[in-house]
């Protein structure tokens, strides 16, 4: 058999790679260097995006008549040189736009490494088309599910194990060049990169050794072992934690160990986990994060249940990454304390004319039944506040109830001691009365002002001694007693230097009470309505620091059904919402690893114990780590532990567990880097930043982590090395990032503009901080959809539920003047008509006879009797329930031609484009590059 280096074609020369035994083949001319035979290199694929989607050339005119809509004829509502397929539904398939072939983008020559995007045309091999359904988070594959893949086989051959060590193949490393890649909203929905531990690392072959990574995931799923390497490759090392993730249908609920035996390690305090290891005949454990040797509990191995011996290896602590303990006493300082909820309901003139007052105690009525009270022990009162103090005494067992005024606001009192906290169970009927009263009862009040502070005053002494939350609902600037706040909001400060001052609290009352709270475990959530300025920036000081969540509803009006739908809805999902009581968390890693800092909202006790007085569910929280020392072990272990009291009275223990290999090797630490976590991790940092620093500062420190990601990877990963390159190189992995962080640098939260609200900033900058990844990208990358082309099965029940329509790029040049376009941010929903939509589509989607007669804005959509309305109906409503979180979004129906802040509001999400003074994708990518290559700013 002739040697490889014998067949080679020209232009081709071997080298042998002592260090993987194998021939490395180099392409004379270009430098190119790859591991297959140049006979056998698989064609480089097309740009996913070039297949079936892509607009006309430019210069080619988009000709062709309006193809009109009728009944049985056609059900795709589009113009231009397309070529629809017959749809046996009676309607078209998704159009194909004529093109020429796409060129094959140039490859990039990583070192010792395969060739680029080879996995990618494994999977494209597999895909049938573009308009295939996307894998979406709830349809298809979400965060952590591996997507339909090669066989196990082929894929351990193309992979191999991560380390090198004895014997196994390196994690392959693919370059895109960012200049020639543009972005594909699909790589968002892919899992991570894949966790390949060394073999023997688990104790079992569970399939729930690893926590999803929707409850903990890392910016590294290979982590350097020195901060040299870490240093060196510019990615920083934090988890993305969500402890209490809920559980939605098809999720795997959390298994609880009842028992109370609870394996810990004696000096680091770490709970047994799958990836730990037995020693002494199984008699005694090594903990995987510290090393020590510890004794078995002695009825680890005992079924306590049928009181006999039981299977150590069916233990859930053993087999599940994330688990749950229930606490023996030695866990408790008090008993268990029953859920309180403290209602704070502002009445001032402005809240009662708003609806906000009659929504928000129909809402409590309506959702009484929904409130955590397993064990009967739940207990509410309501306090109602303009500029005097309304308490209400519920007596237990009758329907009686009275109001107490309380006007002296300087130096709070409770009125009376009994009968102002009650248990929802014995006080039902004064309650659903009294509900049902509160709004008449303050219908014509004409007092305007908010003694907000000493209505938190109030409740704190009531509740105190308990813990609990305080729900407050409030529609206007406090005004008197403690905690007054000034209308500071000052246009000129608006775009300049002065604006992050505008983002920071005005008043020390609220971080200073919100650490009594956090003290005495009350937690605080703010639902905010106001239609003039509001301090949100200071408000929003009570959840940080209290692990609560703050809620903005700006110039609410209930008389529009839309805004009474929106906030009834998330505030019904926020009272129904199981919540952690009296929590604190900590986060332990293996030896040489150490937390360095945290974001989100809580407030820090100790270097590392973060104190949550109360933990709604998918709130979301990130964690910096330190590399300290150099790590010798072949894998590390993340362990959070979250010390909790059920809202049913039990005290447990949460424990999740992640276990990621390490490696010395960069090209690892690259291909193993997770750009949703990453972005997740730069927005709570540019947030922290703006309010530190100012917004400017934080744009810049987001762009510079950016060059400074692709200068690391240019110098060591490319051939360019530390010259200039015409290409601008990133790994597979990681090409989104730049186009997220664009999208962070656009977002309210942190753009640069003069026009924007200082209470529309701080709310974006609250949710930046607080939503999980699912719902935190679509936030900073929206969903962009064509629905006047879907494909036929869009917006039909398929198997993972409503087959929504693929996602298109975030760029305005994909709007047509006939269309009807979807943007959605996870926080609000448009619905783009263009200006020559045929009048059938009017009819079919909105029940009007033409474009003319239509009126953008808010809106409800109704659903019609045709397949048409129903598919666009379906598609909004699993927009609207496919994430996790309470809240709702609002429909607004933009017209091409109508109301410009409207339009820009929705055209702004297409942040692809250029806007103002920011930059396009293609100008942002340009401005990377220069600056990688040393020349230009940003």
């Amino acid at each position: 058999m002739a040697s490889p280096v014998q067949q080679l074609p020209p232009g081709w020369a071997a080298e042998w790679d002592a260090t993987h035994q194998r021939y490395l083949f180099i392409e004379t001319a270009t430098g190119k260097a790859q591991w297959e035979h140049p006979l056998q290199a698989p064609v480089p694929p097309m740009d996913p995006r070039s297949a079936s989607v892509s607009p006309p050339p430019v210069g080619v005119a988009h000709h062709g008549k309006r193809r009109q809509y009728a009944a049985g004829q056609t059900q795709a509502y589009y113009g231009g040189d397309t070529l629809a397929a017959a749809d046996p539904y009676g309607g078209a398939a998704a159009p194909q736009p004529l093109q020429p072939a796409a060129a094959a983008p140039q490859q990039l020559f990583t070192p010792g490494l395969a060739q680029d995007n080879q996995f990618a045309a494994q999977q494209q091999q597999a895909q049938p088309s573009y308009f295939a359904p996307p894998q979406d988070y709830a349809n298809g594959p979400a965060y952590g599910q591996q997507p339909p893949q090669a066989p196990v086989n082929a894929l351990a051959d193309q992979f191999g194990h991560m380390n090198i060590q004895g014997g196994q193949k390196p994690f392959q490393l693919y370059t895109t060049n960012l200049l020639t890649s543009p972005p594909d909203p699909r790589e968002l929905y892919r899992p991570p990169p894949e966790i390949r531990l060394p073999p023997g690392a688990c104790i079992t072959q569970s399939p729930f050794a690893q926590a999803d990574p929707s409850y903990q995931r890392s910016t590294l799923n290979a982590i350097p072992t020195t901060h040299s390497l870490l240093n060196k490759s510019k990615i920083p090392l934090a988890l993305i934690l969500t402890p209490y993730r809920s559980v939605k249908d098809g999720d795997e609920p959390v298994p609880v160990v009842t028992d109370t035996v609870i394996a810990r390690c004696r000096r680091c305090r770490a709970y047994i986990n799958p990836y730990v290891t037995f020693i002494d005949g199984g008699n005694r454990w090594r903990c995987c994060v510290c090393g020590m040797s510890n004794e078995l509990p002695q009825l680890f191995d005992w079924d306590a249940v049928r009181n006999q011996p039981g299977d150590r290896w069916a233990r859930a602590e053993l087999n599940h990454s994330v688990v749950e303990f229930v606490a023996p006493t030695e866990y408790m300082v008090r008993p268990p304390q029953p859920a309180v909820y403290m209602f704070l309901i502002d009445v001032s003139h402005a809240a009662v004319q708003s609806g906000m007052v009659a929504t928000a105690t129909r809402t409590i009525l309506e959702n009484l039944d929904r409130i955590p009270n397993e064990d009967q022990r739940t207990k509410v009162a309501i306090i109602a506040f303009d500029v005097s103090l309304y308490f209400f005494s519920m007596t237990p067992g009758s329907s009686d109830c009275s109001m107490l005024v309380v006007s002296d606001v300087d130096d709070v009192f409770l009125p009376k001691p009994t009968d102002l906290l009650v248990n929802l169970s014995e006080s039902r009927p004064a309650l659903e009365a009294l509900l049902g009263r509160i709004n008449d009862m303050f219908q014509d009040n004409h007092i305007i002002g908010s003694a907000l502070g000493p209505a938190l005053q109030a409740g704190f002494k009531l509740m105190s001694p308990i813990g609990g939350e305080i729900v407050v609902l409030s529609s206007s600037l406090p005004s008197v007693g403690a905690g007054a706040l000034k209308n500071r909001e000052d246009p000129k400060a608006l775009g300049t230097s002065k604006e992050s001052q505008l983002l920071q609290a005005a008043s020390p009352f609220y971080k200073t009470f919100a650490i009594e709270c956090s003290r005495a475990q009350v937690s605080v959530t703010m639902f905010l309505f106001s239609s003039t300025y509001q301090d949100v920036a200071t408000l929003a000081c009570l959840p940080h620091y209290t692990s609560g969540q703050t809620y903005f509803y700006p110039a609410f009006n209930a008389s529009r059904t839309e805004d009474a739908v929106k906030f009834a809805h998330e505030f019904g999902e926020v009272l129904a919402m199981p919540i952690m009581l009296e929590t604190i968390m900590r986060v332990r890693a293996s030896k040489g690893l150490r937390m360095s800092s945290f974001h989100g909202n809580f407030f820090v006790r100790s270097t590392d114990l973060l104190a949550m007085p109360v933990v709604p569910q998918d709130q979301s929280y990130a964690v910096e780590v330190q590399i300290e020392d150099t790590i010798t072990a072949p894998f590390v272990v993340f362990q959070t532990a979250v010390l909790h009291t059920t809202c049913f009275g039990e005290r447990r223990i949460r424990v999740i567990t992640s276990a990621l290999p390490t490696t010395n090797n960069l090209s690892e630490v690259f291909a193993s880097a997770d750009q949703v976590a990453l972005a997740t991790l730069l927005a709570n940092k540019a947030v922290e930043r703006s309010l530190t620093h100012k917004l400017e500062d934080a744009r810049e420190a987001l762009f510079s982590k950016m060059v400074e990601i692709l200068s690391s990877y240019k110098s060591s990963m490319t051939a360019a090395g530390a010259g200039a390159s015409a290409q601008l190189a990133i790994c597979d992995n990681l090409k989104m990032l730049p186009v997220l962080v664009l999208g962070l640098l656009k977002n309210v939260g942190i753009r640069q503009s003069a026009q924007i609200p200082p209470d529309l900033r701080a709310y974006a900058q609250a949710l930046l901080t607080t939503l999980p990844s699912q719902r935190l990208i679509p936030y900073i990358y929206p969903n962009f959809y064509s629905l006047h082309n879907m494909p036929p099965e869009c917006g039909t029940i398929g198997e993972q539920g409503i087959i929504m329509p693929p996602p298109l790029p975030l760029t305005s040049e994909r709007l047509e003047r006939h269309g009807l376009f979807l943007i959605e941010d996870g926080q609000t929903i448009f619905l783009w008509v263009g200006r020559d939509a045929v009048p059938q589509l009017i009819i079919d989607v909105f029940n009007l006879p033409n474009y003319e007669t239509l009126r953008g804005g808010k809106t409800t959509l109704p659903i019609l009797d045709n397949p048409f309305s129903q598919r666009v109906n379906a598609i909004i409503e699993k927009t609207r329930e496919m994430r996790r979180g309470p809240y709702y979004q609002q429909l607004y129906v933009v017209k091409e031609d109508g109301e410009p802040p409207l339009r820009l509001w929705a055209l702004s999400c297409l942040i692809q484009d250029r806007a103002d003074v920011l930059p396009s994708y293609q100008q942002f990518i340009s401005q990377l590059k220069d600056k990688v290559n040393g020349a230009g700013s940003y």
